[in-house]
């Protein structure tokens, strides 16, 4: 038996190519490949960076679809199926939209695949697929280790993801990952992920967990489990981080370079409806900075912009910003994901530009899809771009170059050149991107 695993771009433009920026392994197909049998032949495909070689034969193919890359993923089952290969659907927006996925599949994977893809491997022996498989509770993410072998030969930045443990215990009205592992958290065995990180070939990772310090008691044997490691990492983190000393001086002792931290807005009032209150709870987004800028870690800080800012909200976070010499700041659009409370709001309020934004044609990576209060969609998206670029431009790099956390070692000299210098270039690419691929290639995939 031969298994394809893909997973699905955003899209690409015309000339076949997709827009190349921070693209990284995509831990989940090496969890899924260690889950299948040895016995089984595996093959990878990246349609981020690689042509798929679509003729070649095969009996499942496995895709994973997040809600930016649905339609391009739905695009790729349908030319495996169209010559009756059997297509499964797995991913955060599959869990989200099962329904629709189980239109584009043969089987939807909901949710996490232990523990289940087994048994979705025997029923595809005896021809027998169901249309959907979910775990019945809990997770079982303990003692898998991703088989990374399948990563081989493909250019990815030398950085390893690694999870220490799923889910997140908040309820932001906009995430999506609350709605996925319902509310929940769930760790792996320390001496499992030891072993992982032993086995790696690079020694900067990305712990991939959405808030690594929502257990402090378990952050602290973690941290100190890395230690003997001395690796290099990076991770997101919630602000309240920055109240515990003991764990700050464990962070950077362990090797933390850098955390990306949800900053959101500079609104408390906003906070409050985003469901973001760990926030409010802090003495100044400046003092945040301020305590971990001491430990010489780096923060990479999101805004998020569509709850009734005005241009002044803008400028004042702009200047937040440069102020604190920040190493990155983000001004990212509200994005409606299906399955979340903001989504349902927004839904019932009737402000949804379109009720599948994913799908509808034309629309292009970085364009608001519902109504703003106080401005224009367009205009919401023109804000975020145009300060975006205010944020990158050489006078604002050259100014927060001066902070001497960007200069502690030659990782953040690096990450300080690329991420800035190339934010950009990236910005302006991935902005003219069809969810989907340019019109001539979306035609071509739905004949």
């Amino acid at each position: 038996m031969k298994i394809t695993f893909i997973i699905a771009s955003i899209g690409k433009q015309e000339h076949g190519r997709y827009v190349r920026s921070w693209i990284m392994e995509p831990l989940s197909m090496a969890v899924l490949s260690s889950l299948t049998p040895a016995s089984i032949n595996r093959v990878f495909y990246d349609d981020r960076i690689e042509d798929i070689p679509f003729d070649d034969e095969t009996d499942l193919v496995a895709i994973n679809i997040e809600t930016y890359t649905a339609a391009r993923g739905y695009q790729i089952a349908s030319k495996y199926r169209k010559r009756n290969i059997k297509v499964v659907l797995g991913g955060f927006h599959a869990t989200l939209m099962p329904d629709e996925a189980s239109l584009h599949a043969d089987a939807v994977l909901i949710g996490e695949a232990e523990g289940v893809w087994s048994q979705l491997l025997e029923d595809l022996k005896k021809n027998k697929l169901k249309k959907t498989y979910e775990r019945e509770k809990g997770s079982a993410i303990e003692y898998v280790i991703p088989d990374r072998s399948i990563f081989h030969g493909k250019k990815y930045p030398k950085i390893s993801l690694v999870e220490t443990g799923r889910g997140c215990m908040f309820g932001c009205e906009f995430c999506s990952v609350t709605h996925f592992f319902k509310k929940s958290y769930h760790p792996r065995p320390l001496d499992i992920i030891v072993k992982e990180i032993k086995q790696l070939h690079n020694k900067i990772v990305f712990f991939v967990d959405d808030n690594i310090g929502s257990d402090r008691k378990r952050a602290r044997e973690l941290f100190n489990a890395l230690i003997p490691l001395k690796i290099y990492w990076i991770s997101q983190v919630s602000m309240d981080i920055c109240n515990d000393e003991e764990l700050l001086k464990l962070m950077k002792k362990s090797g933390c370079q850098g955390v990306l931290i949800g900053f959101e807005s500079l609104d408390s009032d906003v906070l409050t409806r985003m469901g973001k209150g760990v926030n409010r709870a802090i003495k100044s987004y400046d003092y945040v900075v301020k305590k971990l800028h001491s430990y010489n870690i780096e923060i990479y800080a999101t805004f998020v912009m569509g709850y009734g800012e005005t241009k002044k909200v803008f400028q004042d976070t702009l200047r937040f910003g440069v102020r604190n010499k920040l190493l990155y700041l983000a001004f990212n659009h509200l994005v409606p994901f299906p399955g979340t409370p903001i989504y349902a709001k927004l839904e019932s309020e009737r402000r949804l530009l379109y009720k599948k934004w994913w799908l509808e044609p034309g629309y292009r990576f970085g364009d608001v899809a519902f109504h703003p209060t106080n401005m224009s969609s367009s205009e919401l998206t023109n804000l975020c771009l145009s300060y975006r670029y205010k944020f990158f431009n050489l006078r604002s790099i050259l100014r927060r170059l001066l902070n001497r956390v960007h200069w502690a070692n030659h990782i953040k000299i690096q990450a300080y050149a690329i991420l800035n210098f190339m934010a950009n270039h990236e910005t302006t690419t991935r902005r003219s991107l069809l969810i989907g691929g340019a019109p001539n290639l979306i035609k071509k995939n739905h004949e």
